[in-house]
């Protein structure tokens, strides 16, 4: 028989609920508190307070009522799948999946219990599990857009992406305006290369809720894979103004301020990132990636662990990471152990083999062919990324195996893929030129206003990728009183932020020249170490180089040159971290290189020879001592021998040709393009004849 106490709370739990369904939350919550004070313990009342305090965004407290509530003896699993998905929600998964795999041991036919566990596997990257999880679930309730919505996001996941975007489109059939799945599948058709249908449907899912984080967060991924970093800023903004702490959001701001060398910004945001999900293993990814650009090696390599051992979805990523980072700090031999690491946990990594492929030569029967042209085989099943970076691993195999039809067939198609990734215009690059060549006119140029600095510290070298550029800074960096600081982006930050170069160059005073080379300083005397001087190996420079004197008028310029046709081809050959828009077609390579060409013709013109060193990459291959000593000269230094052990160096190269600089110099590199020259047909027009 109840007591009148049990009567009351059975009476107030009653209300209670009541008061919840009718969307009143503080009538229900008054309820609770009734019985709580009577029975702190009871298990009902603690759940309705864990959803009230979810349903305000109070998920810490939701979280400790219902681990409160699943304590009792006679919990309803429903308990343990409701604090399962909290838990999801403030990432920590661990005891998510705890409480999910609780909730369906309870009771197998929980079919929301079933959902939160496909929803929580799919987070710690354990898709397989997901998607059998989710396959319960629309087998239970097919006409449930949501789970067919959730096992679309496994199998996206998972890289079967025909499957994924049967279930996206089963969940818009079942709910047309359902704005969740509209994001999803952009994230989808963005991952295929399909960037304009995923930013339609982005945008409509932002039309159907304003409010939808992921949506915000899905278009700026589509602008992130055009490279369009300044649309994914404003997209984020729009996020900020409602979800201004959000973990991912800040992550995406980072990775977007990263890519525009914004990178003292980029860090607080990754650093805000963790802050608010300390156990994402992403918002640690994403930190280590800026850290890695900022050059702080051992914070970079500390937080790639801890996003390789938190669960989620990065680990492979992290994993890779982490070995690219030692091999940028010439340590090869921890590099190698992580990158043997990485292929044993995910041996069909194609950004793991992809790695694999470029630190080594390809020899026959090699393993690394095999997973990388099954990627492929599955098209657009795979992401887009996965594909470009197979199609070059799979060229420089071949290239390495002496097979150059077979490369040259996967080298045009990853060259293709990529270049439609951006908008590029060789007309645009050369009205530039013409309007740099124009406006730096050699009447004109020795009237323009000079800065009055005197300061001797910094070097430029300059010249096309793939030039020689991180060779000549390693020699030069081997030497005791030098730094080689990298590729900067300190001149063109400042020159961006004083002028709309090349137009306002006529109107520039000399304080204001001295303004722009002091901020640059500034920059660089950061990084001097104690140095008298430090090199800026920014390829892209020399479009700068008839500035760089006003600026800086004691500062020196080394151009990088190398044969036309081997510097074009080890372009083509090769997948950039960064943009190099012009890099992936050989007719706008080869006309690049032409403009190029022709804008250090008119520097060499009119720079002062005291201040400007052209160096040739087949001189130092041939005598590296006499040109180190050249170079070493010319920058008013005693010579170093040092600099002739070069690969040696311990300093962190951070380009395209991190693997070759630290290995000695072999003249096979002379004249490589002979070897192919019947697959570049192309590259050879542009260039004209005589070229090479």
């Amino acid at each position: 028989m109840p007591t009148q106490s049990d009567l009351n709370i059975e009476a107030a739990l009653q209300r209670a609920h009541a008061h919840w369904n009718a969307g009143q939350a503080d009538q229900a919550e008054q309820y609770c508190q009734r019985v709580l004070a009577i029975w702190p313990g009871q298990a009902d009342a603690l759940h309705l307070m864990g959803l009230i305090a979810h349903a305000y965004g109070n998920t810490d407290i939701a979280i400790a009522h219902l681990r409160q509530a699943c304590l009792a003896p006679r919990a309803p699993a429903v308990y343990a799948s409701n604090l399962a998905e909290m838990c999801r929600q403030k990432g920590l998964l661990d005891e998510a999946e705890t409480m999910a795999r609780r909730a369906i041991a309870m009771d197998d036919a929980l079919v929301m219990g079933w959902n939160n566990l496909g929803i929580i596997l799919q987070e710690c990257g354990k898709f397989e599990e997901s998607a059998a999880c989710l396959e319960r679930v629309v087998a239970f309730q097919p006409d449930w857009a949501q789970a067919q919505n959730n096992l679309a996001n496994t199998y996206r996941r998972l890289g079967r992406f025909d499957k994924a975007a049967q279930h996206y489109r089963r969940a818009l059939a079942l709910a047309p305006d359902y704005a969740e799945a509209h994001s999803n599948f952009a994230f989808l058709l963005s991952s295929q290369g399909r960037h304009d249908e995923a930013a339609t449907e982005a945008r409509l899912a932002i039309d159907l809720n304003p409010r939808l984080v992921d949506a915000y967060l899905n278009l700026a991924e589509v602008e992130l894979s055009r490279y369009r970093y300044e649309d994914v800023l404003r997209v984020l903004d729009m996020l900020r103004v409602f979800a201004p702490q959000h973990p991912a959001a800040l992550m995406a701001y980072a990775k977007a301020l990263r890519h525009l060398e914004r990178l003292e910004e980029a860090l607080d945001f990754a650093s805000k990132a963790v802050l608010y999900a300390p156990q994402s293993a992403e918002a640690h990814n994403t930190l280590a990636t800026v850290l890695q650009s900022l050059g702080r090696t051992e914070d970079a390599l500390i937080a790639f662990e801890r996003a390789e051992t938190l669960p989620g979805a990065v680990a492979e990523e992290a994993a890779t990471g982490r070995a690219a980072l030692l091999m940028e700090a010439g340590r090869k031999d921890e590099a190698m152990a992580a990158l043997s690491h990485a292929i044993a946990h995910f041996p069909n990594s194609v950004q793991t083999l992809s790695m694999l492929t470029d630190l080594q030569t390809c020899k026959p029967g090699q393993p690394v062919l095999a997973p990388l042209e099954a990627c492929l085989a599955e098209g657009e099943r795979r992401p887009l990324g996965d594909r470009v970076k197979a199609h070059f691993a799979l060229a420089k195999a071949y290239m390495d195996l002496q097979e150059p039809a077979k490369a040259f067939a996967y080298l045009d198609e990853g060259n293709r893929l990529q270049r439609g990734l951006f908008d590029y215009s060789s007309a645009a690059t050369k009205e530039k030129f013409g309007n740099v060549i124009e406006r730096f006119g050699q009447a004109k140029y020795k009237a323009f206003a000079r800065s009055t600095i005197a300061s001797e510290l910094p070097v430029f070298v300059i010249g096309m990728p793939r030039s020689g550029t991180t060779l000549i800074e390693q020699i030069l960096s081997s030497h005791t009183q030098v730094t080689g600081a990298g590729e900067l982006s300190a001149l063109r930050l400042v020159v961006e932020r004083s002028m709309n170069f090349p137009y306002g160059i006529e109107v520039i005073d000399g304080a204001e020249t001295t303004r722009m080379g002091q901020a640059y300083l500034n920059e660089i005397t950061k990084l001097a170490q104690g140095s008298v001087r430090v090199v800026d190996k920014m390829p892209g420079n020399f479009i700068y180089a008839g500035l760089i004197p006003m600026l800086l008028p004691k500062a020196r310029i080394i151009h990088a040159r190398r044969n036309a046709v081997d510097t074009c081809l080890s372009c083509y050959t090769k997948l950039f971290s960064g943009e190099q828009r012009f890099a992936y077609s050989q007719t706008e390579l080869g006309e690049f290189y032409r403009l190029y060409e022709k804008l250090m013709a008119h520097w060499r013109a009119i720079l002062p020879p005291e201040r400007f060193l052209e160096i040739d990459y087949e001189e130092i291959v041939d005598d590296v001592e006499q040109q180190a000593r050249r170079m070493i000269e010319f920058m008013g230094l005693p010579w170093d021998a040092a600099c002739l052990e070069f690969q040696t160096n311990s300093r962190v190269v951070r380009t395209a040709s991190v693997n070759q600089v630290r290995q000695p110099l072999y003249k096979s590199s002379k004249g490589r393009w002979k070897a192919y020259e019947s697959w570049l047909g192309p590259l050879l027009d542009a260039l004209g004849k005589g070229a090479a």
